[in-house]
């Protein structure tokens, strides 16, 4: 006869466990167990008799197996004590340490609006045949918005905008590092070097002097005061050298005006050898970027990889320049490296600079390729994030630029909503490159330019192949370069159907993301300030005590300041802009 189910497993007297356990089958079970069942099976007997085994002593045995386990505790308690002091002493105290280091990655998407970032979600989604569904590497992280306004205008200029990050404070347009009165403020990059030692970088497409890099280092009462900028970059000032790592473009700033054809200073300066009597290792190459090496490379370094801006990303040159995501990577890895043994870690701004100059000249292609390069350094930066959980990512623009809009009327009756990614999709070239080409000697006379607008300009640089005659008569028979970027702005945006209302800024919110330690405290609608504010707050950082230390320093450029057109007249080797190169 089979043995009638037991559902306790007896525990035998000779175990060294001692106790009763559930079986595998009552492991989790509600079922109540009377105990008149248990006598009803005599293999389950055990189970009580087992139970009783402490019960049954003598009082004297009771007390005495109390005492050998107050002992076996007091023991227990004292050997745990003297490892954790010794782990302490030894190690935990720099375990300790860790925990308390934070990282800040800032990066700026100048001119990124809401809009943008649909346009190009569609763009990707559209012409690589993606789900509906589709996110990009921003909407995955986006927590709320941001506002604005500077001091003196509902619509932002970026170096207020920046200024706004920088100081936590509103100021007026224009302003790089200086509060509404033209006073200097200490910026959250100087606080984080001198009062946390945190190694700190500014990364940029634009010259490393323009207003977003400037407004973290440098303390002026106007943007184009750029040579005064550089000098604050390379440590020119009563603080010293406060940034360890500047990457982009921008050389000419460096460069002394005796060096024609290379600089676009008003003075004789060689900042470069200044830089490097400060100690700084300077990069002026690809290959010198490419040698670096991230583990080993020593601070603080300049590179500047192009005299002027660094080219489009659709224009770009990879053998010739490196790419954001690559200068985001690199950077990080360098103050990974510096920080690695210290208590401190960094503080790093990236930005996407030329974003904005493309909505400056209404260039959809251009703009759309700039973004997509933008998130190519976020996933960068996000990659990080997930392997150094002690740092914030924070994605935020300064502004809106072109006032743009995924949708164009392009006549009188009622607009069709065909909004065409696909009419970006074939375009090689930026709108500023062309304009260049077209401008430039290499172009030849009338008969030349037409044959290469018509030629080349449309098929293979616009990806057109139905232009009209009067389409390639009126690019090439227009000479000023501001109606010529309008034309070839015009052609292209009304073939994909997107507006634009300005070649300035607007004043509509921008978005913002964040990722990391704390970032769920940004979410919300904020002014530009409180971005500023969470830094502070982050690091512990204390500005007014920087705005104290260089109250005194100089915010007016010795010698005259070359005034920038806006983008749509200036070409990067426009004579405005770099008066010493012929």
């Amino acid at each position: 006869m089979a043995q009638a189910e037991v559902p306790y497993a007896a525990v035998p007297r000779t175990s060294t466990e001692g106790r009763v356990r559930f079986s595998d089958e009552q492991h989790g079970s509600d079922a109540d167990v009377e105990d008149n069942e248990l006598f009803e099976h005599p293999e389950a007997l055990e189970v009580a008799d087992n139970d009783t085994l402490y019960y049954g002593m003598t009082l004297g045995a009771r007390r005495a197996r109390k005492g050998r386990g107050f002992w076996v505790t007091v023991v227990s308690l004292v050997v745990v004590s003297v490892v954790g002091i010794f782990w302490l002493y030894f190690d935990g105290i720099n375990w300790l340490q860790r925990s308390k280091k934070r990282n800040v990655i800032l990066m700026i998407s100048d001119g990124f609006g809401p809009a943008s970032e649909t346009m190009a979600r569609n763009f990707v989604q559209q012409t690589r045949g993606l789900p509906v569904g589709f996110q990009s590497v921003l909407d995955e992280i986006l927590v709320g918005a941001s506002r604005t306004r500077s001091s003196d205008s509902l619509v932002t200029d970026s170096a207020a905008g920046a200024t706004a990050f920088s100081c936590r404070m509103k100021s007026y347009n224009g302003a790089i590092g200086v509060d509404a009165r033209r006073a200097p403020c200490g910026t959250v990059l100087e606080a984080a070097k001198l009062q946390r030692n945190m190694a700190t970088g500014l990364v940029a497409t634009s010259r490393i002097t323009h207003a977003t890099p400037g407004a973290f280092a440098a303390h002026v009462v106007h943007r184009d005061m750029e040579d005064l900028i550089a000098e604050y970059e390379v440590g020119n000032y009563s603080l010293g050298p406060v940034v360890d790592l500047l990457f982009g473009g921008g050389r000419c700033h460096f460069e002394p005006s005796t060096r024609a054809n290379h600089s676009c200073r008003m003075d004789a300066r060689d900042l470069l050898g200044e830089a490097r009597g400060r100690g700084f290792r300077t990069l002026l190459s690809r290959k010198d970027f490419d040698a670096l090496d991230a583990h080993s490379a020593a601070l603080p370094l300049l590179g500047t990889f192009a005299p002027s801006h660094m080219d489009y990303e659709i224009d770009r040159d990879p053998h010739e320049q490196p790419s954001l995501a690559e200068m985001a990577e690199k950077a990080l890895g360098i103050l990974t490296a510096a920080t690695k043994s210290a208590n401190a870690g960094f503080f790093l701004m990236v930005e996407g600079s030329r974003i904005d100059m493309a909505a400056h000249t209404n260039d959809p292609a251009a703009h759309v390729r700039e973004i997509i390069a933008y998130w190519d350094a976020i996933a960068v930066a996000r990659a990080y994030v997930d392997a150094h959980p002690d740092t914030v990512l924070i994605s935020v623009s300064d502004h809106e630029t072109g006032g743009f809009s995924v949708a164009k009327q392009l006549g009188p009756e009622y607009p069709e909503y065909l909004w065409n990614p696909f009419a970006l999709e074939p375009v090689k070239h930026s709108i500023e490159y062309i304009s260049a080409q077209l401008l430039g000697p290499a172009a030849g006379d009338s008969a030349e330019r037409y044959r290469l607008v018509r030629d080349t300009v449309f098929p293979e640089w616009l990806g057109i192949v139905n232009a009209t005659h009067e389409e390639i008569l009126d690019v090439a028979q227009e000479s000023d370069s501001v109606r010529l970027r309008q034309r070839l702005s015009t052609i292209t945006s009304d073939r994909a159907q997107l507006g634009w209302a300005t070649h300035g800024h607007s004043a509509v919110d921008v978005n913002l993301y964040a990722y990391g330690k704390d970032a769920h405290l940004l979410r919300g609608n904020h002014e530009n300030t409180d971005i500023g504010d969470f830094i502070v707050q982050t690091l512990g950082l204390d500005l007014d005590q920087v705005s104290t230390l260089i109250k005194n320093d100089r915010v007016v450029q010795n010698t005259p300041a070359v005034k920038q057109e806006w983008l749509g007249r200036r070409d990067l080797d426009a004579p405005e802009h770099h008066p010493h190169m012929h």
